[in-house]
């Protein structure tokens, strides 16, 4: 008679024949892979990259390319990530935009899936919300370019919230930004409060979602359609009025993600492709990157005269802006003009030259203005040289601070006139479209200072052939127009300083101008992985993961 094995006992011995039935494959000098696809350790050797603004979205999507994901699969688990790590920045009720390259075609385009306002607001709608599109979004950008199942790119993002995580540095810092103030709701304090129940979780603490467990479950389970459609949409949309917002069935249903084309910009034998509005931070980039070129000293010039063809430009472009961007942050619905030849031509004609900043020659920033710098970038690359790059935002730093009843979804605040909205969104991809090989991924946060913070580095690394690390940690400068002053981080040098006073410019130190997060593949992906480079903006707290295996 057979005695049934402890359980121990059986746990090693089935690992013993994993072990065995590893080595034997290896010994037999096969290629196939030990695991099946969607295993971590999966894919050997160079995995490709991420970046995010939030650790544990970064280690995620790092798993989701160890497990054969391509770089849709893995942003796409990282912003479901975020949507239990991040919700001040990256929750469901949010929006945002994606530039994506597709190695196989030689293809890069947009996905378009910001939060608008509702067509009307009721009148008992005391903080007006935005139409969520994250889920929509992020289902039609890995539905066109992921190859694992939908369930393995949400199950990560389940678990966390069902099971809890410990609060990170990223998200511990938004909630003691905005203090007690999201405790006034009773699903927010339920989800965002310390055990004391006064005050904010700090970071470490335990952080449960229930509800926004049994949310993304249904997701997993069913897709994204029973969010906008059906008995959950139904249910979400009372909760949502009940909640103070604005919202309708009608509306929920109707909003779909668009594909649209990129803003180009040639940079030597690549092309830089960037959000059109209104992610009006990524497509001001564009021309700010497209003056920098034609004006073609940048590399060949001094510190000094480095940093006042950088606040030039940004005084021109800021200027410039205020020519296509209306108050509530829409542009042109094809930019590709923004970045004409002749237009730019004309425009950096003055860069490098003129010696003093003169408000009254150029259109001031309205001064109402308030430009949300609470958005949030992440990007991945795979093995094959697929590429993403991602900006969501909640339009204000937690949206609405309401979370509907029963879906644990923070709800985005309505886009309006003073800048609450997706301006500061900021993605961008280089590619070379002739060998059909990735170069860049970055992303940008900060507001009004996002578009400056991310062609100071964008600069540095096509003009002047810094690496990634040393192009994300030069001291920034930024002037926006109107306070006539330019803005610099504590490092610029003192020489630098004296021939920007020198210029006619009044300088102003600040700790930080935006935060920048890059990948960085100089030789080319898939051609040469080795050369990758991942940063993390050390200004802010985030992560960068990947590599090789």
């Amino acid at each position: 008679m057979q005695t049934k094995a402890p359980k121990q006992n059986r746990q090693l011995t089935a690992r013993a024949v994993l072990i065995a039935t590893t080595l034997a494959v290896s010994a037999c000098g096969t290629s196939e892979p030990a695991l099946p696809k969607g295993s971590i350790g999966f894919i050997g050797g160079f995995l490709g990259g991420v970046v995010a603004d939030e650790p544990r979205a970064a280690l995620i999507g790092r798993d989701v390319l160890s497990s054969g994901g391509t770089a849709a699969d893995a942003v796409s688990a990282m912003y479901f990530t975020m949507a239990v790590t991040l919700p001040s920045r990256a929750g469901l009720g949010g929006g945002g935009m994606c530039v994506a390259f597709d190695q196989k075609s030689g293809k890069t385009e947009v996905l378009d899936f910001v939060s608008d306002a509702p067509t009307s607001i009721s009148p008992t709608a005391d903080r007006p919300s935005a139409i969520p599109g994250n889920p929509r979004g992020f289902f039609a950008l890995q539905a066109r370019y992921g190859k694992l199942l939908w369930r393995q790119v949400i199950a990560p993002a389940e678990q966390l919230a069902r099971f809890g995580h410990p609060a990170s540095r990223a998200f511990a810092q938004d909630l003691a930004d905005i203090g007690p103030a999201i405790l006034g709701d009773p699903g927010a304090r339920t989800v965002f409060a310390a055990k004391s129940g006064i005050d904010v979780a700090r970071e470490g603490d335990s952080l449960v979602q229930l509800e926004l467990a049994s949310t993304l479950g249904l997701l997993r389970a069913r897709g994204v359609g029973p969010f906008y459609t059906g008995p959950f949409a139904s249910n979400f949309v009372e909760g949502v009025q009940k909640a103070g917002g604005s919202l309708t069935v009608e509306e929920l249903r109707r909003f779909t993600p668009q594909w649209r084309d990129s803003v180009r910009v040639e940079v030597d034998n690549s092309v830089a492709h960037f959000a059109p509005p209104p992610a009006s931070a990524s497509t001001q980039t564009a021309v700010m990157l497209a003056m920098i070129n034609e004006n073609g000293r940048f590399e060949d010039v001094d510190e000094g005269e480095r940093a006042h063809l950088m606040a030039e430009t940004g005084l021109l472009a800021f200027a410039d802006r205020e020519t296509w961007m209306n108050a509530q942050g829409q542009g042109p619905k094809d930019a590709s003009g923004l970045v004409d030849a002749n237009r730019i031509e004309t425009l950096a004609q003055g860069l490098g030259v003129q010696t003093k900043s003169d408000p009254m020659k150029f259109a001031p920033r309205p001064q109402n203005r308030h430009e949300s710098p609470n958005t949030t970038t992440f990007m991945a690359a795979d093995p094959g040289g697929n590429a993403v790059a991602c900006a969501v935002s909640m339009n204000a730093s937690f949206g609405t601070g309401r979370i509907v009843a029963g879906s644990g979804v923070l709800l985005a605040a309505a886009p309006g006139i003073g800048g609450r909205g997706p301006i500061g969104l900021a993605p961008m991809l280089m590619v070379n479209e002739n060998s059909k090989e990735f170069r860049i991924a970055a992303g940008a946060n900060g507001g009004v200072a996002a578009p400056s913070a991310l062609v100071n580095v964008l600069a540095r690394i096509t003009r002047m052939d810094q690496s990634a690390k040393d192009a994300v940690g030069a001291p920034r400068v930024h002037h926006g127009g109107d306070p006539d002053v330019t803005y610099y981080e504590p490092g610029l040098s003192a020489e630098a300083l004296a021939h920007l006073s020198q210029s006619g410019h009044r300088t102003a130190a600040t700790p930080v101008l935006g935060t920048v997060n890059v990948l960085y593949c100089p030789g080319g992906l898939p051609t040469k992985p080795a050369t990758c480079q991942m940063v993390a903006d050390p200004r802010g707290l985030g992560l960068a993961a990947g590599s090789m295996q």
